[in-house]
């Protein structure tokens, strides 16, 4: 392994040159990378402009690292990383060294590295600060001008999925349905996509009380699991499975008549429901798989969350 003094300048002197070249003190140096040792010492101040304009490529290959670290399922060895970063172990050696005078990252001693109580710190408060519900909400205008439909977002109530925003098309429906509007959880695409991605400790109440009315009119269980056959709980288990597995939930117009709807939810890093966005309008085709409103519901709903789900 390549020690991290191999280049042409040791390390203090590296950091002390490049400090003055940059014009910066030595604590002013990220993490104190000497990677700028590898390039060349004197730079034009085009190239120090472009350098600027674009960012220091340390301090990005050292954040493909840190990524590629946060993927792992526990301590990796150092080559394994490397490999995984297509670069140099001598490179990744003095990336993972930074992080570790830095907190960002442990090693066992044995050459495995794990993160560290610093990056968990910094993924703490970046979740602190996340607000999916304006996030989503600010884009939802340019997502009706998308897809020419009325789409919402609800959020998990006292009362279950209640609306928060309404963004109406420009040929709107003809529906009740407004802000804090709540949903049922089986026979609405909202409900369903809560049942199936929040805990079922939350949602437990508002099942039991709507299978209890279920049971007592059967006419509306059959509209709801047509097929029949097998017990209402276990008919639940199976669409809650299917959602999983779709990543979406969709009702047609036995529901509200006339209109059809799909729901797809936005996760955070459990896995679980931030909140569902749906999409509603009069066309059966919305609710096709091989519908582009969907897809581009999908394409929304994937890039405001943080995990892609359980597995």
């Amino acid at each position: 392994m390549e020690p991290c003094g191999s280049s042409n300048l040791d390390f203090s002197y590296s950091v002390g040159a490049h400090c003055a070249e940059l014009g910066t003190t030595d604590s002013e140096v990220i993490w104190g990378i000497d990677l700028l040792s590898d390039m060349p010492e004197k730079k034009s101040a085009k190239s120090k402009e472009n350098a600027a304009a674009g960012g220091l490529q340390s301090i990005d290959g050292a954040m493909v690292l840190l990524r590629v670290l946060a993927s792992q399922m526990g301590p990796t060895p150092l080559r394994e990383l490397a490999r995984a970063c297509s670069i140099p172990t001598s490179k990744a050696h003095r990336y993972l060294s930074s992080f570790v005078h830095a907190g960002l990252a442990t090693t066992d001693g044995a050459g495995r590295y794990d993160l560290g109580k610093g990056a968990m710190e910094v993924g703490l408060a970046a979740l602190a600060r996340r607000d999916s519900v304006n996030a989503v909400g600010d884009a939802l205008p340019e997502f009706v001008a998308r897809t020419g439909l009325t789409a919402l977002v609800s959020v998990w109530g006292t009362s279950g999925p209640t609306v928060v925003r309404w963004q109406r098309a420009a040929a709107p429906v003809i529906t009740s349905l407004g802000l804090g509007t709540t949903f049922p959880l089986i026979s609405s695409a909202t409900g369903r996509a809560f049942l199936a991605y929040m805990p079922e400790v939350m949602t437990a109440q508002l099942l039991k009380r709507e299978l209890s009315q279920i049971k007592r009119q059967s006419q509306l269980a059959l509209g709801i699991f047509p097929e029949g056959g097998s017990s209402l709980s276990q008919q639940v288990r199976g669409l809650i499975a299917m959602i999983k597995e779709q990543g979406y939930s969709t009702v047609d117009g036995r529901f509200i008549p006339g209109l059809v709807a799909v729901s797809a939810p936005v996760l955070d890093w459990q896995g679980e429901a931030e909140l569902v966005v749906t999409l509603i309008g009069a066309d059966p085709a919305l609710i096709s798989p091989e519908s582009q409103e969907l897809k581009a519901l999908l394409e929304m709903t994937k890039k405001f969350s943080i995990s892609d789900g359980p597995k």
